[in-house]
């Protein structure tokens, strides 16, 4: 079973919606036994709360299920229980890498380090543009399953 985790700042935005891509995308390929996937924040000041109201909206409109999210905080024994710990930008690999205590196997990585175009993901919540952000979620996703292959 390969288990990854996705992180932002909030676990408001961009982690949880990669969460919902991936599991979706899991699911419609009939493999979602083989995937542990859920998301966390490098900061604690959304903890408990859902995912951010327009981010919701994206994912309906995508037809991407939701999942009963509340924000947690990435922990020091995350980067043992994960294969994968996936940024959403350079940023919270940083930060992730300071919580875990640095990154000896090398389990930390921007999600779009997987696809032809290396970036950061943009924070929504600052943009305010949730295509964007969903598209380059989707695109990770796809580059890392096919990574994965």
């Amino acid at each position: 079973m390969k288990k990854i985790l996705f992180v932002c700042h909030g676990n408001i935005c961009r982690s949880p919606m990669a969460e919902c891509v991936m599991k979706n995308m899991v699911k419609d390929r009939g493999i979602a036994g083989d995937f542990y996937i859920d998301s966390a924040a490098t900061s604690r000041e959304e903890i408990g709360n859902p995912i951010y109201p327009p981010a919701v909206r994206k994912l309906k409109a995508e037809g991407v299920p939701l999942t009963g999210h509340r924000a947690i905080q990435m922990t020091k024994a995350d980067y043992d229980k994960y294969d994968l710990l996936l940024a959403a930008d350079s940023a919270n690999v940083r930060n992730m890498t300071r919580i875990a205590g640095g990154d000896p196997e090398g389990k930390i990585r921007r999600l779009l380090d997987y696809t032809a175009r290396p970036r950061d993901i943009a924070d929504p919540w600052y943009t305010g543009n949730f295509d964007i952000t969903y598209d380059d979620i989707v695109e990770g996703c796809e580059a890392l399953l096919k990574n994965l292959e």
